[in-house]
């Protein structure tokens, strides 16, 4: 799994050198340059109390997105670059406003009837992950996709990820480690799916406070009640066992996730309002850690 990073990396940079050449590359008919960009603000709303209702802590946000974005297709081959980056606000004395950068390099090419690979490469910088709240990250990734009929398709995808920590005032720390996602979709009809997923991943670290393996499924299903309007239940269940991180009892902590949630989608044109409802059940062989509390989002977008 170490080798995708570079073989991803290596492949996509040809494409980057592809992208370059567009201008000349447009000229010939067989090939379409496609720029987008697309702007969003999101409002968030959220609690979490302990199971006693001993702890309760409050949670709102505004956060601000923005998305630039330039495909090169031509049939059979489609290339793909973009940027983002968000930045949230976070409302109340004592925490602070955190942003994060995204940059990603995507290519994907149709193998055979109903096959599809997809190659990318993607860099995070500032985000919140599973083991530390200030990451950065380099990722390559393969993905596999059969879809035999227009109702039936299957994803596999390797991940390989290079992670480094800003700990503050000691030293930075780094972890590595692969995710492997699985999923099977059913389509009745124009965006009316049946989803399940799959997720192993882990990562390794000398930092004891870092390493973790995690397992995931859910079911997500959506459909639409008017030609711009989805509605989308879903349930996740996930676990997760940390590497260093001790209960009490000196045994190794393990957290379960239970997590129903709703989601709206409105895309009249170039507009995107989704709203979306989770109420997350968190169970621990750590009891200060069983938590449970409701999250509301709201988001307003547009696509150019």
């Amino acid at each position: 799994m170490k080798y995708l990073l570079y073989v991803t990396n290596r492949l996509l940079a040809c494409a980057l050198g592809v992208f370059a050449a567009s201008p000349a590359l447009a000229q010939d008919e067989g090939w379409q340059l496609n720029p987008d960009a697309r702007i969003e603000v999101q409002t968030v709303s959220a609690q979490t109390t302990t199971r006693d209702d001993d702890l309760v802590v409050d949670g709102e946000a505004i956060s601000l997105r923005g998305q630039v974005g330039l495909a090169l297709e031509k049939k059979g081959l489609r290339l793909r670059v973009e940027a983002d980056r968000i930045e949230v606000f976070r409302l109340g004395d004592g925490r602070d406003d955190i942003a994060r950068d995204r940059f990603t390099a995507t290519a994907e090419a149709d193998l055979a009837k109903g096959w599809e690979l997809q190659l990318q490469a993607r860099h995070y910088d500032d985000f919140v992950s599973v083991e530390s709240s200030d990451t950065d990250e380099w990722q390559g990734a393969a993905r596999l996709t059969w879809e035999p009929t227009r109702n039936h398709r299957l994803r596999l995808q390797g991940t390989w990820r290079d992670r480094q920590y800003d700990n503050g005032l000691l030293p930075e720390t780094k972890g590595e480690g692969a995710r492997v996602d699985a999923q099977y979709r059913r389509r009745f009809g124009a965006y009316h799916y049946l989803a399940f997923d799959l997720r192993a991943e882990s990562i390794q670290s000398d930092d004891p406070r870092r390493g973790y393996e995690r397992q995931s499924a859910g079911v997500a299903y959506t459909r639409p009640v008017a030609p711009d309007l989805r509605v989308r239940p879903a349930i996740e269940v996930l676990r997760t066992e940390f590497d260093g991180r001790l209960t009490v009892n000196g045994e190794r902590r393990r957290d379960n996730l239970v997590v129903p949630e709703v989601e709206v989608l409105w895309w009249p044109g170039k507009w995107r309002v989704e709203a979306e409802a989770k109420y997350v059940f968190s169970g621990s062989n750590e009891p200060v850690r069983e938590r449970e509390g409701y999250r509301l989002t709201l988001s307003v977008g547009y696509a150019f």
